[in-house]
């Protein structure tokens, strides 16, 4: 284990003294000063904390010698593309469980969007999410919900709740389907997604809503991805006008698609 060497590197390589890498993660010099000389072991929550202070994952931190790397190595991690975005090593993810040990699914309302943002990896926040079973989803994967917020996916409408498969591998991301994405800049969004991982290492995210624009996004900026599995509401759809939008959405998709192929 390369803990406390890689705290050491990480914080010199960003120029800090461990005052003020203390003062920006909002902890003491004494527990900086103890992680990097092994004389105390950060709990999960502190590992989950330093993994995002320093854009890193916490197996990377813990298991790779950070110091044995050249720049470009570095920079490599720096730019978000590490062991985790190619699904080698198994992303530390925070979940719950029945009394029967089935996993659950976890509901994360709109009103819980910003906290889970924060506490997406904290076991204590998700264990206080409101959780259920759906027994026609497979029992070997991970499952969770998100309520939408906005219409950006009309004819997917606002407050639907959206049922997503844990996305271990990013590699994997299909070019055209949809996904929950958490991002450290814009929270949880509702896409259909464009994998230029191993191009750039970004993503096109792109809504069925055409008032939306495409935009892309680093994938260091991506926290977790969900693969949209369905969803479900509490509205009827607009009869007169969900067959001509959703028409018109899957042929914009379908020239966003063909137009993307010709540009590779």
């Amino acid at each position: 284990m390369f803990l406390s060497n890689n705290l050491k590197v990480l914080r010199k390589r960003k120029g800090l003294t461990q005052d003020e890498a203390a003062e920006a993660m909002k902890i003491s010099r004494t527990k900086v000063n103890a992680y990097e000389n092994e004389h105390s072991e950060p709990t999960i929550e502190s590992l989950v904390m330093l993994a995002a202070f320093y854009n890193l994952n916490v197996d990377t931190i813990i298991k790779t010698d950070l110091s044995k790397l050249s720049d470009k190595q570095f920079e490599e991690l720096e730019n978000g593309f590490d062991s985790y975005i190619s699904g080698s090593k198994l992303r530390v993810l925070a979940s719950t469980v029945d009394n029967d040990d089935n996993e659950n699914i976890e509901l994360v309302p709109a009103k819980a969007k910003a906290g889970y943002a924060d506490g997406y990896n904290d076991p204590d926040f998700i264990a206080q999410l409101p959780t259920f079973q759906l027994p026609f989803l497979s029992k070997d994967r991970k499952y969770r919900t998100f309520q939408l917020d906005g219409d950006s996916m009309y004819p997917i409408k606002d407050k639907s709740y959206v049922i997503g498969e844990f996305v271990q591998n990013w590699i994997d991301i299909k070019d055209g389907q949809a996904y929950v994405i958490l991002t450290s800049d814009d929270g949880i969004v509702f896409k259909i997604a464009f994998n230029h991982i191993k191009k750039d290492k970004t993503l096109l995210l792109h809504s069925l809503n055409p008032l939306f624009q495409d935009y892309e996004i680093k994938i260091n900026q991506v926290k977790e991805i969900w693969k949209f599995v369905s969803y479900f509401s509490s509205e009827l759809p607009d009869v007169n006008n969900t067959r001509e939008e959703l028409l018109g959405a899957i042929k914009g998709l379908e020239d966003k698609i063909k137009d993307l192929k010709m540009a590779l």
